[in-house]
């Protein structure tokens, strides 16, 4: 299986949209919507013939032989292992003594370098599609970057800030410009639940809104049924929130979700979200939770959010 998932090329200059999917092994969802989106851009010249692309578009799968296997991971949470350090470190060490994860980091990252040297775009944007084991609402996570929240706030789903400040290691922390030397915004997006077939549908809309937001196509090339997909499912949430709190986990905590939450269901101070061997686990606020854990890999149990105004 190629890490490659395909590429496209404009007649004309502009920025470079480099789209993860399954940096978690077991969310297959961006992959297909990836090709499905690619196969979209093929035949559009032949539909469309004022279409024009400018920049280039690739995709790439992110934890390939996690994904081989259906697995979140393999060693450790790939998106959990995106720190520079670690990263510098990792290249001074033998091939045979290189964890899973750090050869995927390596491979990653020397077909992202030669993309940006091969392209010489006038930014790099990179997506990431990721799913959730619960239901509910979908959302875009950013960094502080303006212009990552600009191009986030046109996918038409809610947008929740300071979760850099509840993780560390992810996809958003190091594809920054600092890290590429190139100008970079980078955004997270979450379509949907795992196993449904709409997580798809959804993730193509946000590439597609993606692409017109930061220019490689026109407004007049972009159909509004992916606008409305993505605005039916974001009905009555919150276009900006905040993270309050994150509940990390171990394999020992033994952490189990108690059953029927779904993403952005409001939650109460004191309210009982699940059990680990100490005992209950209340929430410490009111608000809002998100990514309740459903599946048997994880670092995090669950996140509290609360929404926050802004002017548009």
């Amino acid at each position: 299986m190629n890490r490659i998932i395909g590429e496209y090329i404009g007649k004309k200059g502009g920025p470079l949209l480099i789209i993860f999917g399954a940096m978690h092994g077991n969310e297959s969802a961006g992959v297909k919507a990836i090709d499905l989106a690619l196969k979209m851009l093929e035949v559009e010249p032949i539909k469309n013939l004022d279409f024009e692309y400018q920049g280039g578009m690739l995709g790439l799968i992110g934890n390939l032989s996690a994904y081989e296997k259906g697995e979140r991971f393999n060693n450790k949470d790939l998106n959990r292992c995106w720190i520079k350090k670690d990263i510098l470190d990792a290249k001074t060490k033998q091939k045979e003594s290189l964890t899973e994860e750090e050869i995927e980091i390596q491979e990653v990252l020397a077909v992202v370098n030669n993309a940006i040297i091969t392209h010489t775009p006038s930014e790099v944007v990179i997506l990431d599609l990721h799913t959730t084991s619960s239901d509910g609402g979908i959302f875009s996570i950013v960094g502080d970057s303006d212009r990552s929240l600009k191009i986030a706030k046109q996918i038409h789903a809610p947008v929740v800030l300071g979760m850099l400040d509840g993780l560390k290691g992810t996809t958003l922390h190091y594809f920054t410009t600092e890290n590429l030397n190139y100008k970079t915004s980078a955004i997270t997006f979450e379509s949907g639940q795992h196993e449904d077939p709409l997580s798809i549908n959804r993730a193509i809309a946000a590439i597609i809104t993606c692409m017109r937001t930061i220019e490689s196509v026109k407004p007049t090339d972009v159909e509004n049924q992916h606008d409305s997909i993505l605005r039916k499912y974001s009905t009555d949430l919150p276009q900006v929130a905040r993270l309050l709190y994150t509940h990390s986990i171990r394999p020992s905590d033994n952490f189990k979700m108690k059953e029927g939450f779904q993403n952005f269901q409001k939650v109460s101070a004191e309210e009982v979200l699940a059990k680990d061997v100490s005992g209950e686990i209340k929430s410490r606020s009111d608000g809002m939770i998100l990514m309740p854990l459903y599946q048997k890999k994880g670092e995090d149990g669950f996140f509290i959010i609360k929404e926050e105004i802004h002017e548009n």
